[in-house]
């Protein structure tokens, strides 16, 4: 296989893990779902993947690392494989993910608060009454 003009070996789905740092199953479950396409197989069949698979992987997992839903990289990549990106549908598909973001953060802020405000009126001790249980059952 040529990429530019060095000579890429076709990988097999345990080099594509180790290449990308994808667990095995997690590709699996890609392609299941259809996030990852399904690679051509070599004459003895065994899948081959290509650095267009790598490249894809990649893609996936960085959006994955960014919290994007795996229905939110269906659209992106739908935007790459149709080759109809623009950066408006891009930038609409990532301003509503960070306003879930922020909204995330909020909620966590606001849990952070009621239990740091609970600890601090338990007493640590080793006493039947316990201010966090309290609150929990109130």
């Amino acid at each position: 296989m040529k990429t530019g003009h060095t000579f890429v070996k076709p990988l097999q789905r345990a080099a594509l893990a180790r290449a990308t740092g994808c667990n095995l199953e997690t590709i699996r479950y890609y392609e299941t779902i259809g996030v990852m396409p399904d690679p051509p197989r070599d004459p003895n069949g065994y899948r081959s993947y290509s650095e267009y698979h790598v490249r894809r992987l990649q893609f996936v997992m960085r959006a994955r690392d960014l919290g994007f839903s795996l229905e939110e990289i269906r659209g992106l990549l739908t935007l790459v494989d149709n080759d109809t990106r623009s950066c408006v549908e891009v930038e609409e598909i990532a301003l509503a993910h960070l306003k879930d973001v922020q909204n995330k953060i909020a909620h966590l802020v606001r849990i952070e608060a009621a239990l740091s405000n609970t600890l601090a009126h338990c007493s640590g001790t080793d006493v039947p009454e316990c201010a966090v249980l309290d609150a929990l059952l109130d």
